[in-house]
């Protein structure tokens, strides 16, 4: 593993969880085991952990479950995968381009044919097809797909960008028919319509989902990757219409970003998961330094950090540094 550039402020709080892992995901499953996958800095591969408990994750095995193509469709930035159990299935959701079009973004899907996703064999199941009545999704650069169940059905949130003019990037929603198609046709989710959205680029991308006290809380990423880049969230009432999008409260300010102080820079894209003790913990990438030598998609030091979650009086999470697992290790 490459060393951490001299340029780069540890603090007692920006100790990795993971180093070299952007776009974390962590899944625990019903029987308390928890997985791990990430983008990792070749985006030529998935890879897959799994430990009996979260910080097990850190030292544990990794293993390569698929690698790119060569050529076509997959054979190029292979970004952001996430490990679910959906409808009785291991699946697993990444986006992937073309060598001679890198960037064709795009959703695939993976199945594991059995059930343990480490050691049975995982097999392609093709780019993500939406709904029968739908003819604009995924044909821009669409990537980030994340699922979540509400109430008996399956919900996809991916990010993706309009086909003209400047290419903002919205986030989209859409209920499930399978774990492959989905059931309706995309609606808009959220558009970056407010400044600190819309630094470099336009963008929203990277959505997670957590729940709490009847409340859906939806993280997203914005503005480009560096010190600008931040998380956002919505939220709803669980008994309302999750597809009717002003149903959802949009938070005016970011949840989190950087902090030069703490020694965390663009941090972004995460997941949430479970201690067995019911805490909640979110999963996040950042980098430990501002200064970025080249182009800051193949700098190799965004790394995974998990911090604990808390909870305001009004039932809303708390995203604070100071609350940091791991700390000072």
């Amino acid at each position: 593993m490459a060393e951490r550039p001299r340029n780069g402020k540890l603090t007692p709080y920006n100790n990795a969880f993971i180093e070299q892992r952007a776009d974390p995901y962590v899944y625990r499953h019903t029987d308390g085991k928890y997985y791990f996958t990430a983008s990792v800095p070749a985006y030529d591969k998935i890879i897959l952990r799994c430990a009996d408990s979260l910080e097990g994750l850190r030292t544990a095995e990794e293993k390569v479950i698929w690698v790119k193509h060569e050529s076509g469709e997959m054979s190029k930035h292979i970004w952001a995968p996430e490990i679910h159990y959906i409808m009785g299935k291991w699946v697993i959701y990444f986006a992937g381009s073309k060598v001679d079009d890198i960037w064709r973004l795009r959703p695939y899907t993976l199945e594991c044919t059995g059930n343990d996703p480490m050691t049975d064999e995982w097999v392609e199941r093709g780019m993500m097809k939406r709904s029968d009545d739908d003819i604009y999704s995924f044909e821009a650069f669409s990537l980030d797909s994340t699922v979540f169940e509400h109430k008996g059905d399956w919900y996809f949130i991916w990010a993706e960008k309009v086909s003209v003019g400047i290419q903002i990037s919205n986030l989209y929603i859409a209920k499930m028919e399978t774990p492959f198609k989905l059931a309706t046709a995309q609606l808009l989710f959220t558009t970056p319509d407010y400044d600190w959205e819309r630094v470099a680029i336009w963008v929203n991308e990277g959505p997670a989902v957590i729940k709490h006290d009847g409340k859906i809380f939806v993280t997203y990423s914005a503005s480009a990757t560096g010190e600008c880049y931040c998380v956002g969230m919505l939220s709803i009432d669980e008994d309302a219409d999750i597809l009717d999008p002003r149903a959802w409260k949009k938070e005016r300010y970011p949840v989190l970003k950087s902090d030069r102080e703490k020694g965390f820079y663009g941090p972004g894209h995460n997941s949430f998961t479970k201690l067995p003790d019911g805490r909640d913990v979110c999963v996040f990438h950042a980098r430990t330094y501002l200064e970025i030598e080249g182009d800051p998609l193949y700098d190799p030091n965004r790394h995974a950090f998990a911090m604990e979650v808390k909870w305001d009086d009004k039932g809303y999470p708390v995203f604070d540094y100071t609350n940091m697992l791991y700390q000072g290790r």
